[in-house]
């Protein structure tokens, strides 16, 4: 039943996307005192009624993780190490590179003016979004990737162990590559909004998921456990990540709609990017490491995505609310979930490449 329901929901998965993006815009258009009073709702960038709606994402997952599994996961060298390299030895350097061509020399002049920092400097705006671009670069997700692998039928219990080994690594690596790569001496850290994230993205769904696995199967059993609570639970994921699509495409209609053309030239090279890293994890270093696909679907995934709430808390207290560097951070937001889900259907697509029948 849960395999049929997925089939359907990936099947029109377009339609719903583009029906939840639309209605998001139009949401915050029609009814702006809405999406301005949802999102003032954060605490360190972190929107509450976003958080809400991820905890639900991840939830269902996290219920259906077999923690043994994790435990064997955690034991599989290559995959982590694979993850590892693309997010912290490639991805921030592509970016960089990536960025700076395309928003500081092919688009640099549909991107006039400056604009003047916190610290009174002023700068091309060019400059500014080529910031932003990096700060995104050189923060890997470490929570919509869970709903990732998911849908890609990866293994939960390894994508589970590389977001844990990321989120841990974000709090040493992030301020120095992200120092060096912008040239600023001493870059902050936004440890509130990391571990924040970690704690409500990641550390609440898992306690949750793992305490009501625990009981159920204790006391009612694994059969009723996977032919009831399952069979409720597993569309509470998919509503949710629609969900998330709407508040995210509200808070930021304004700006789609009065800054059509920089959101282009700038989500341009975030797609370029977002792209080849996934060519470059799943189909090339993933097959050269023999990897199952099971494993490799969420590597290339992880290698993918942004953790979009680091980046966007990092470049305001850089740069700013309204800089440039904030609104190429939004972008990020704006194109992640459509593209991830792009990328998901290809990995299903493609499973034969790696062997074995498909999952």
């Amino acid at each position: 039943m849960e395999n049929r329901q997925l089939s359907t929901f990936e099947k029109y998965l377009t339609l719903w996307v583009g029906l939840c993006i639309i209605g998001g815009i139009a949401l915050g258009r029609v009814a702006p005192g809405i999406a301005v009073t949802l999102d003032s709702f954060s605490v360190y960038q972190i929107s509450i009624p976003i958080a809400i709606a991820l905890f639900f994402m991840m939830y269902p997952i996290m219920v259906k993780i077999d923690f043994g599994e994790v435990m064997k996961a955690a034991k599989t060298p290559k995959p982590v190490a694979l993850t590892l390299f693309v997010n912290w030895a490639i991805k921030p350097f592509t970016m960089f590179a990536i960025a700076t061509f395309f928003l500081g020399y092919l688009f640099v002049d549909f991107l006039p003016g400056t604009e003047i920092l916190l610290d009174g400097s002023e700068v091309y705006l060019y400059q500014s979004y080529i910031a932003g671009c990096i700060l995104l670069g050189i923060a890997p997700c470490t929570a919509m990737v869970l709903m990732w692998g998911y849908l890609s039928k990866g293994n939960q219990g390894l994508t589970l162990v590389m977001v844990a080994i990321n989120s841990l690594l974000m709090l040493f690596l992030y301020a120095p590559l992200g120092g060096f790569l912008l040239g600023v001496a001493a870059m902050p850290i936004p440890w509130e909004t990391i571990l924040l994230s970690v704690a409500v993205y990641v550390a609440l769904p898992l306690a949750a998921g793992y305490l009501t696995r625990r009981w159920i199967l204790q006391y009612k059993g694994k059969a009723w456990f996977e032919t009831k609570f399952l069979h409720y639970l597993t569309p509470v994921s998919i509503i949710a990540l629609l969900g998330t699509l709407v508040l995210l495409f509200s808070f930021k209609g304004d700006v789609i709609v009065q800054n059509p053309l920089t959101i282009l030239w700038i989500a341009i090279p975030l797609t370029i990017q977002t792209i080849l890293i996934f060519i470059i994890t799943y189909f090339l270093l993933a097959r050269h490491l023999k990897l199952p696909y099971e494993d490799a679907a969420p590597a290339g995934l992880i290698g993918a995505s942004n953790h979009f709430e680091v980046a966007i808390a990092t470049a305001v207290i850089l740069f700013g609310l309204s800089s440039g560097a904030a609104l190429a951070t939004v972008v990020g937001v704006l194109i992640e979930v459509p593209l991830m889900l792009m990328l998901v259907k290809i990995c299903l697509r493609t499973q034969g490449l790696f062997g074995g029948e498909p999952v």
